[in-house]
């Protein structure tokens, strides 16, 4: 096998990671600031259910978000986080907590409207379902990206897996042919899409996790989230895991699983996330994903040892 040679664009990495995307598109760093915006999820509301996906917190993924109940006032907090270093001119509204399309559209429009506002802003990127995606949220959608055409919007879409069974299990609460009709909407109207899958779901062996990774290159998105499956305390996971119901990933298992699922996809996907952030005051298992530097500098070394890149494995599929 010929040494690996990374792709000029992806700036030194063996894969196409969002911060290679956003340094070339701005040239240089863009980061994100968490916000919360107070929604809730058809998970949590009654409307499906009560207790959230097997896995999320209490908090619906928001423990990260800045301080403050506005949207104007969590982005003042985010930025004043960085201080006076001049380390990016730009940053992204992440609209994390909960499902974030999951209001009227009045509501939505005062909400992505005030951070789309915001001058060091680059755009927005927005968590939500793809079960949470009616017309008049996409039409919201379109129009603010005509409003503003020098900003972005993004839209992240909770799969974690293709595997209706897992579905079930995990209380996802839509079937696949949902995600398949948001993402082909998403696309009509020419809306980037990030989908997260999660790597070490219980019943998700190792085959399981590669047909995600081989459907999701049919789907085209712009970008994905591989995460790590965090076992978090107080959620319906943590007492699976307490019975011994399945064992967490160890570090070597996951970094096996991530080269591969990199070499399996297409090379045009954006990488946002390889690994997560479980709150550490939470976190129950795995221990080892609280040293997220050394996970990624395990990757990279693994990677350049195996002379081996995203998309080495990836076979095109006609559509």
């Amino acid at each position: 096998m010929t040494a690996a040679i990374p792709h000029p664009d992806w700036q030194g990495k063996p894969y196409y990671s969002l911060d290679a995307y956003l340094k070339n598109t701005y040239r240089h760093k863009c980061y994100k600031i968490a916000l919360d915006a107070h929604m809730t999820c058809p998970n949590r509301d009654g409307t499906l259910g009560t207790r959230g996906c097997l896995f999320c917190s209490a908090g619906g993924s928001g423990e990260f978000a800045a301080a403050g109940n506005e949207i104007g006032q969590q982005l003042e907090a985010g930025l004043a986080l960085f201080g006076d270093k001049q380390i990016g001119e730009n940053y992204i509204a992440y609209f994390q907590a909960y499902t974030n399309t999951y209001a009227s559209p009045e509501r939505l429009r005062a909400l992505y409207t005030q951070a789309l506002e915001h001058p060091r802003v680059c755009g927005i990127s927005i968590a939500t379902r793809p079960d949470c995606l009616p017309r008049p949220v996409l039409n919201l959608l379109t129009e603010l990206r005509q409003t503003y055409p020098d900003k972005f919007i993004w839209i992240e879409l909770g799969l974690q897996t293709i595997h209706e069974d897992t579905a079930q299990l995990i209380r996802r609460g839509y079937p696949l042919s949902c995600f398949e009709e948001a993402a082909a909407a998403l696309r009509r109207l020419e809306l980037p899409f990030i989908v997260h899958v999660i790597l070490g779901l219980p019943g998700e062996d190792a085959e399981r996790i590669y047909e995600t990774i081989n459907y999701l290159n049919g789907i085209r998105p712009f970008g994905i989230k591989l995460q790590l499956l965090h076992i978090l305390a107080g959620t319906d996971l943590a007492d699976l895991y307490a019975r011994g119901t399945f064992a967490a990933l160890a570090k070597e298992e996951y970094l096996e699983l991530l080269v591969h699922c990199l070499e399996l996809l297409s090379p045009e996907i954006v990488i946002h996330r390889l690994t997560g952030d479980g709150p550490r005051e939470l976190l129950l298992a795995p221990r080892w994903s609280l040293h997220k530097r050394d996970v990624l500098n395990s990757l990279h070394r693994l990677m350049k040892e195996r002379q081996t890149w995203q998309g080495r494995l990836y076979e095109p599929i006609e559509l």
